[in-house]
């Protein structure tokens, strides 16, 4: 590695033995630092008001949870893998059962990823009634579209959270 200075800025210029960029590499890491958000802020809330929901057209916060796991499943599931899909169950309400759910789905999603390579991230993924609409995408692509979805639930679990008085993990000083 080499530093330039230009004009009082430094400027790192990087050598050709620098570390390489891997798709499935910065993927696995994202879906590992989203897994473990959302274990978090799945266990933030009590068992008791696993059912609470802000108005009576939201999902509960147990349905929240499921939509997250179920969805992780069935996209994960168009990047091809040998490992089996978990059977996410809609109509668990028991906090354990949900919280588990949860972690099963992310567990499969860190195999499918492991299964992968940067060829294989850049290669179609498999159709299926669960494609949102997307048509014909990478897997890298669909990998980032479930990663934007369960963000999208964290936002609408924060607020049930704070609705709660509950201050999120992710918000939380030490």
């Amino acid at each position: 590695m080499r530093t330039l200075f230009i004009l009082g800025m430094v400027i790192i210029s990087a050598s050709a033995s620098a570390q390489t960029v891997s798709l499935k590499e910065g993927a696995l890491n994202d879906w590992n630092s989203q897994r473990d958000t959302l274990m978090k802020i799945a266990a933030a809330m009590p068992a008791e008001k696993f059912a609470f929901k802000a108005t009576p057209a939201e999902r509960t916060w147990g349905e929240q949870i499921l939509h997250i796991a179920e969805a992780n499943v069935n996209q994960m599931g168009r990047l091809g893998s040998k490992t089996t899909a978990p059977r996410i169950d809609m109509k668990l309400t028991a906090p354990a059962d949900v919280m588990k759910a949860l972690a099963d789905s992310f567990a499969y999603g860190t195999a499918v990823l492991e299964e992968q390579t940067d060829a294989t991230m850049v290669q179609q993924a498999g159709a299926t009634r669960f494609d949102m609409g997307m048509g014909p995408s990478a897997r890298i692509r669909v990998v980032y579209f479930v990663i934007g979805h369960t963000w999208d639930i964290y936002g609408q679990m924060v607020v049930y959270l704070r609705l709660n008085g509950i201050t999120p993990p992710a918000s939380q000083r030490l």
